[in-house]
């Protein structure tokens, strides 16, 4: 079992040989489903070269390279993290619009930013490290 970390969530997935997985597992991860024409989401294809899809088993880490987004592995291969791309990080920060997120108060009360949309709102944050 590897953990792999994407903007979708943590998942714990088994794998044989680097980032080799399921279909399923894949479309989990990555939102693209595999089909004969290669992986595809909506109604956009990637061919998959020859290597990158044996038995129904998908290298998520080829096809995530083949998009242009970065890969990166522990030395053990225990642990992968499978980045966006810089130029669709830049358009979203473009946007200046804060993704949602959802956080209790001191009393526990939990608020989303999303409920504040139209409003001014002061964000700070802090880390004891």
């Amino acid at each position: 079992m590897v953990t792999v970390l994407t903007d979708r969530g943590e998942h714990e997935v088994a794998t044989t040989g680097g980032l080799r997985l399921s279909a399923a597992d894949a479309e989990k991860i990555s939102g693209w489903t595999l089909k004969p024409e290669g992986m595809c989401r909506d109604e956009l294809c990637v061919p998959l070269a020859g290597d990158a899809r044996v038995g129904g088993q998908v290298d998520l880490a080829a096809f995530w390279s083949l998009l242009g987004n970065p890969v990166v592995a522990t030395a053990t291969g225990d642990a992968w993290v499978l980045g966006t791309a810089a130029e669709t990080r830049a358009n979203a920060l473009a946007g200046l619009q804060a993704p949602d997120f959802t956080l209790p108060d001191l009393a526990g009360v939990s608020h989303s930013l999303s409920e504040l949309r139209g409003k001014k709102v002061f964000l700070t944050t802090w880390a004891s490290w």
